[in-house]
């Protein structure tokens, strides 16, 4: 039997402190996930994102209720497979897991990770480009955490349509994305409430601001419904929110 997913410990690996940003003299280009970026990643996401082991214990929870024996788990943007290794003990140990990324250096920091793991389940990583198109099959299950906010929109109902394709029926997509809001007064309250998130966990205001700026033009949410509608549009019948925390949500779809 699978190991749950609330006895498991999330496998992040910690090596070195994320000061990406730290340096003011340092000019400000498009965010990249680059060797740099790859080198303190976990401790990053850690630190940048509310509830990110919560989300991950939620995600191998659902993941563990539509996996299937004999078909495959697709982590779609699966950066350092922190995702993989956390669904690793929950999930039936007949399901192929697949993770893809665009970003060489993440995966081989993945490639690290599921080494020093030693789990006897055999973890593919391929690299690709969402924004070139991609194909997956037979699958039960498909995650993409934190992910579609960097494909570009033009291409984000082409990605949909493929992992929708690529799902069996009753298999599903969990989502998870930062969101942008309508209204302005609640757009500002919560970016601002993230922001203060973020100088709890040791960020400074010079951090912040230059990871905003290099974010600008590479990470690009969309509205709650925007999201919801994308996924209806890709042919997904039931469409569900599982997770909220102001400016960040999961999403359950289901085809």
């Amino acid at each position: 039997m699978a190991e749950t997913a609330t006895s498991m410990p999330l496998p992040l690996r910690i090596e070195r402190k994320d000061q990406v940003f730290a340096r003011e003299d340092l000019p400000v280009g498009d965010f990249a996930f680059n060797a740099t970026v790859a080198n303190v990643f976990d401790d990053m996401v850690s630190r940048s994102v509310p509830y990110y082991e919560e989300m991950q214990r939620m995600v191998c929870e659902l993941a563990a209720d539509f996996a299937q024996p004999q078909t495959n788990l697709v982590d779609i943007g699966c950066s350092t497979a922190t995702t993989l290794l956390a669904l690793d003990g929950a999930i039936h140990p007949d399901v192929h897991f697949i993770g893809i990324d665009n970003a060489p250096d993440m995966l081989e920091k993945a490639a690290q990770k599921i080494r020093a793991a030693n789990t006897n389940r055999p973890i593919e990583l391929k690299v690709a480009d969402l924004n070139h198109g991609f194909q997956m099959e037979n699958s039960s299950v498909a995650t993409m955490l934190l992910t579609l906010q960097f494909v570009r929109p033009l291409y984000r109902e082409r990605v949909m349509k493929a992992i929708h394709a690529g799902l069996n029926d009753q298999g599903c997509l969990l989502l998870i994305e930062k969101l942008t809001s309508e209204d302005t007064t609640f757009n500002r309250l919560f970016i601002e409430h993230y922001y203060d998130f973020k100088r709890r966990n040791g960020y400074s205001d010079i951090e912040i601001s230059k990871k905003r700026e290099a974010l600008e033009n590479v990470l690009i949410p969309y509205r709650l419904d925007e999201n919801v509608q994308l996924l209806k549009e890709a042919g997904f019948r039931t469409v569900e929110v599982f997770f909220r925390w102001y400016n960040f949500c999961g999403i359950v779809a289901v085809k």
